[in-house]
């Protein structure tokens, strides 16, 4: 079916549910920001396939929102369905809720799958909607009722991941987990995000495409913890280790009835940003909700992941070498596809010892293309790249010791003026961010203004946030702490703590023409000027494209700083490197702005 033949199925669904509206989210019951596919309903229905953005259907009108990183993607996607873009002010923010309180009439239903929804975005909804009287009501799996052939639940099997890269046994994870919960005084804990059980239990699988977690549930108790996942995805080895650390084993779709069964009694603690709505009503337990116990400890990185992030920097940056070097190599000699080269650059990572994939798709770029933020290359439609103009990568592995993710630009050809202008205003806010000391205590959204400033003073801007935390060997856009613009995001206002990894990453857009950005993901450590402070450390080893830099533009502090980066980078990378790569790099890794 086409994508208007679905929404005609799906609003003659709507009728017999008696609902006027339906909202469609783009995550999974778990809230995942990357989901499998046989959760990928908005996608199903409005063809777009941005990882952000929420669609609504009524019986006369269908509206998707997304953020200022797909607005040129969906403009495209949605061309011809008949959907709506609407371009989202503040990025995650729930701009679709005003709408649809000002657009329906009083006592008008809107759909929901529950379980999609989490008690907090119902609570929000609710609260907005009840001025005109209008009613919420779960429609669950309405969207089975049209999608054809809609494709079964991921089935990986589940492995230990080996303490000798994470650090901490499961046990003390355990125990770390139970201490809060007695601070808290609630008997239990019940976890939906695939990302912290994971963490916590020590294990991995591929159940989301570029994120090693497992489709389950955790209930931690007192003195004891119940994993509901599927039987079979759980091999015999790894149930009797479980089993040892007190936890056992229910099948995932058990997971409601053992929520109910609780006692009156008994208090449960619930993240109420990702406990689905579907669980709430049949709760008889003392439901308390409140923000992740795992997210925070998870978030700071005990010292053997440190030193196993610094060593997959290494393994990256050798991984990279290869690939810009012989894509410099090659586009002197023949044109390439973007596709071509997101293959040739995951065939590389590939070679490394202990790769298990990409962190996300590999975004390619060249030319007007780098200016979609979030652009995928697409074998029917993607651009040729030419021995000429900007092409903008971005991309990051998963390796068992760690996840990477970084952002290079570089010109084919001799750079324009204006191009190095707006590459080194983009260059000088991430070196602004990156030397930043600053109180303990300073949020996400005090330091984004470091990375804009320059751009903001010549009258340019970009339109995401300037970085995220990342995982070990997990999400590669992990929580809470980032820099964003808004407070609205747990980004903007998590405070910066030492141990945890976050990207720094701004960049410029030019409609049309091309994109850049250039990021490099950063330890946050103690300052050195004052024990009260702390700064930052770049991790990433990789050079800094120099061809691009106005020297007149920068100051000699930053020259000092990409300089000694940039013998940084060589020190690290170069032992393993010989021949042509070895000369690239050293090449790549001159100091510039000395005479």
């Amino acid at each position: 079916m086409t994508i208007k033949e679905r929404l005609k199925a799906l609003r003659v669904a709507m009728k017999s549910e008696g609902v006027d509206a339906l909202i469609i989210p783009a995550n999974d019951p778990h809230q995942s920001e990357y989901v499998a596919e046989h959760w990928k309903v908005r996608t199903y229905f409005s063809g777009f396939t941005g990882s952000a953005g929420l669609l609504v259907v009524l019986a006369d009108y269908a509206a998707l929102w997304t953020d200022s990183r797909y607005f040129l993607q969906a403009e495209s996607e949605l061309e011809g369905t008949g959907i709506t873009l609407h371009k989202q002010k503040v990025q995650h923010a729930p701009e679709h809720v005003e709408w649809l309180c000002n657009t329906l009439p009083e006592r008008a239903t809107i759909g929901v799958e529950a379980s999609l929804f989490s008690v907090q975005q119902i609570a929000y909804l609710k609260s907005h909607c009840s001025l005109k009287d209008i009613v919420i009501k779960d429609v669950e799996r309405i969207s089975s009722k049209v999608w054809e052939n809609r494709p079964p639940l991921p089935d990986t099997i589940a492995y230990d991941y080996d303490v000798f890269y994470n650090g901490k046994p499961r046990e003390e994870k355990l125990s770390q987990v139970r201490a809060e919960m007695k601070k808290r005084k609630v008997e239990h804990y019940f976890i939906s995000g695939l990302d912290e059980i994971a963490w916590l239990l020590n294990i991995r699988a591929w159940d989301i495409d570029h994120t090693p977690v497992v489709l389950s549930y955790l209930l931690v108790s007192e003195e004891k913890a119940t994993l509901f996942i599927r039987d079979y995805k759980v091999p015999e080895e790894l149930k009797r280790k479980l089993k040892a650390s007190g936890v056992s084993l229910k099948d995932y779709h058990a997971v409601g009835t053992a929520l109910s069964v609780l006692p009156a009694k008994d208090t449960i603690f619930v993240d109420k940003n990702n406990f689905s709505w579907s669980f709430e009503p049949s709760l008889k337990a003392d439901l308390i909700k409140g923000t992740s116990i795992i997210m925070p400890i998870m978030a700071i990185k005990n010292e053997t992941e440190i030193t196993h992030f610094r060593s997959v920097m290494v393994k990256d940056g050798i991984a990279l070498t290869h690939f810009f070097n012989w894509l410099e190599k090659t586009v002197e000699n023949r044109d390439l596809k973007e596709t071509e080269v997101a293959d040739k650059l995951i065939y590389f990572r590939s070679q490394q010892d202990l790769y298990k994939g990409e962190s996300f798709p590999p975004i390619v770029g060249y030319q007007s293309n780098g200016a979609i933020v979030h652009y995928r290359a697409e074998e029917k439609t993607c651009a040729t790249i030419k021995n000429e103009g900007m092409l903008l990568i971005d991309s990051g592995g998963q390796y068992l010791d760690g996840t990477t993710d970084i952002t290079r630009t570089i010109c084919f050809g001799t750079p324009t003026a204006q191009q190095k202008t707006h590459y080194t205003l983009v260059l000088k806010g991430n070196i602004a961010l990156q030397t930043a000391h600053f109180p303990k205590g300073t949020t996400g959204v005090q330091l984004d203004v470091l990375a804009r400033m320059n751009l903001w003073n010549a009258g340019l801007n970009y339109g995401h946030g300037t970085g995220h935390g990342v995982g070990f060997f997990l999400r590669v856009h992990e929580p809470p702490q980032g820099f964003a613009e808004s407070t609205t995001t747990l980004r903007g206002s998590s405070p910066l703590k030492a141990g945890t990894v976050s990207s720094n990453e701004p960049g410029f857009y030019k409609t049309g023409a091309y994109g850049i950005r250039i990021e490099n993901l950063m330890l946050c450590i103690p300052s050195p000027i004052n024990k009260d402070f702390l700064a930052f450390d770049a991790i990433t080893l990789f050079p800094i494209e120099t061809e691009l830099i106005d020297l007149s533009l920068m100051s000699k502090e930053e020259i000092a700083w990409l300089n000694q980066y940039h013998q940084r980078v060589y020190a690290a990378l170069s032992p393993s490197l010989e021949g042509e790569e070895k000369a690239w790099l050293w090449n790549k890794c001159q100091a510039v702005g000395v005479e």
